[in-house]
């Protein structure tokens, strides 16, 4: 196994590697990739150092698996070249996630629909991941008819550089502008860039990915997607009708006994999850059931992750596990 990761040098290629390490994900060889800007740079992992190589020569060595992270240009560019060399791309970027010819996958949710030849697999967005990973047990006992999120994304969503601004700001010093406002002692209801239709894209990502991760267009899904200013994960609050009516304790059962789903629901000795706690975790923490006392066969939930654990270096690392265990790699 010859072992790619593509934006080696970013947060979520750093975050990448940790996970790597953590569940000693086996691999012969390990080449970590970053622009031409960066190749040439040391870096550790097992106490091991690294010399960051190119593009370039990255697809020249054929590794068998290349997790991207390197955002959606570059993989639009490099993940095909890669791919033409036999190497299955796992794509954390936007570039690939809507394609019709490629898979959007959650492990616990449809990697069974992964096949050999799928050279590029793309990983789904941070705050869609967490929401469908909690949704998807209650989805297949209940039917989904519609979803209203709203979301609490941490700057680190954002890279570096968002956390270096809201840092900054804190500090009280002169800070880069990577956001349109300041961001600390604030929220901002803007995530990505707005669409014609009022939406923004992180908006639209969130609508259409649920869609087709759960292969069906039939579900209504509406979102609200805020930055705030925290760094240990996504919150979201989901309102969820289902076709059919619900126990609560039941729903507490389904989802407690959910592979990656912790519950967190005593709201009588103030737990319930929280971006603080949820930090370094790989699973997708649940809270605040309560039935919508407004209209039938609804349920209110909190739902929090790391996003760039679950949301996007956990899940592409627990991909490429999948291809290792069923022999696709």
């Amino acid at each position: 196994m010859k072992l790619a990761v593509v934006g080696a040098t970013g947060l979520v290629g750093s975050e990448i590697l940790e996970v790597l390490e953590e569940h000693q994900f086996p691999f012969d060889e390990l080449l970590l990739v970053a622009s031409e800007r960066s190749a040439g740079k040391k870096m550790t992992f097992k106490g091991k150092e690294y010399t960051v190589i190119g593009l370039k020569q990255a697809v020249s060595e054929k590794p068998d698996v290349a997790i991207f992270s390197a955002g959606g240009s570059t993989s639009l560019e490099w993940a095909p070249q890669f791919a033409e060399v036999g190497t299955i791309v796992i794509d954390n970027s936007s570039a690939w996630r809507m394609d019709p010819s490629k898979k959007l996958v959650v492990p616990e949710i449809n990697a069974k629909d992964l096949r050999i030849d799928d050279r590029i697999i793309a990983n789904p967005n941070c705050s869609t991941i967490q929401m469908v990973l909690a949704l998807n047990p209650l989805r297949l006992k209940y039917g989904i008819k519609r979803i209203v999120v709203s979301t609490y994304q941490s700057v680190t969503g954002t890279g570096k550089a968002a956390v270096d601004q809201m840092m900054a700001e804190r500090a009280g010093v002169p800070a880069e502008m990577v956001y349109p406002h300041k961001i600390d002692l604030n929220v901002l209801p803007h995530i990505d860039v707005f669409q014609p239709n009022g939406y923004t894209k992180e908006e639209m990502k969130m609508i259409n990915e649920t869609k087709k991760i759960f292969n069906d267009n039939s579900i209504q899904v509406t979102a609200t997607t805020v930055r705030i200013p925290t760094m240990g994960g996504h919150s979201e609050a989901v309102n969820v009708e289902f076709h059919n009516d619900f126990d609560l304790n039941e729903v507490r059962a389904i989802l407690s006994n959910t592979p990656g789903v912790i519950v967190q629901d005593d709201p009588a000795n103030n737990v319930y999850p929280m971006p603080l706690t949820a930090h370094k975790k790989d699973e997708v923490f649940v809270g605040r059931l309560r039935r919508d006392e407004s209209q039938p066969n609804t349920l209110n939930m909190w739902i929090v992750a790391d996003n760039l654990r679950k949301g996007a270096a956990t899940n592409a690392v627990q991909i490429a596990e999948y291809l290792m265990e069923h022999s696709m790699a």
